[in-house]
């Protein structure tokens, strides 16, 4: 459940609490990647169920 506590977080963008310019740029590559990554499995469920 704290799993999709933090996905949830991380999806809506959240404040981020970490220091300087390098966290926060390293925050914001998760968040795009992590979208990234629930776009394509949502991709390939439409693509595997039609």
């Amino acid at each position: 459940m704290e799993v999709l506590k933090k996905i949830f977080g991380y999806l809506t963008f959240k404040k981020d609490t970490g220091e300087g310019s390098f966290l926060k740029s390293m925050h914001l590559i998760n968040k795009l990647s992590l979208l990234m990554f629930l776009v394509s499995i949502i991709y390939l469920i439409i693509k595997i169920t039609r």
